[in-house]
């Protein structure tokens, strides 16, 4: 009797709980199913950035919440730019560590901090989040918005320069065109 007690926990039975946790494996599902369509899912990306401008220039408002999206999708970018092991951090030598000039120098892959598929996943849910809270009035504060975007770019290019010289400094490029074909070369005899 005491048996059943235990093997049936309180939270098996719960609906609650049960629904919550179905609703996360369809979500995980979709996710997996997303991830080998990199382009499909920026394209779906930035058609919702465009529908959150819409939504900002058709209802004239929510000029902070803008604010805060570009600033969180800014640290997101430069996050996605960022190595994951920070080369600037690594103090062994002088020069600090550099990514290999000659063939005999060991290869070390970039790796970044933020990896592609989590800063797509970022930007969509931010941007999400920021289509729904401009239907709360709540969060339409009034800011002389010319203001928030000059600080906005001065930002930006202050933000984009330091990260441009982190890479020249550094030797990295956080951009690959793809995977590397090899050609074979044809023997004819």
């Amino acid at each position: 009797m005491d048996d059943d007690l235990t093997s049936s926990s309180p939270a098996s039975k719960n609906v609650v709980f049960q629904f919550f946790v179905r609703i996360g494996q369809i979500y995980q599902t979709y996710l997996d199913k997303a991830t080998p369509h990199a382009r499909a899912r920026w394209v779906f990306a930035v058609v919702l950035v465009c529908l959150f401008l819409l939504r900002i220039f058709t209802a004239q408002g929510w000029y902070i919440v803008t604010y805060a999206l570009g600033i969180y999708h800014l640290n997101l970018f430069i996050a996605f730019l960022t190595p994951k092991i920070d080369p600037a951090l690594d103090l062994d030598d002088d020069m600090g560590p550099e990514l290999p000039t000659k063939s005999s120098e060991e290869f070390r892959p970039f790796i970044r901090r933020l990896p592609e598929f989590k800063f797509w996943l970022s930007v969509t849910k931010s941007t999400l989040i920021g289509i729904f809270c401009t239907f709360f009035d709540a969060f339409n504060i009034p800011v002389f918005w010319p203001i928030l975007v000059m600080y906005f770019i001065t930002l930006f290019c202050i933000t984009m320069k330091r990260q441009i010289k982190h890479m020249i400094k550094y030797r990295y490029l956080p951009f690959t065109h793809g995977k590397p074909r090899y050609q074979q070369l044809n023997q004819e005899k």
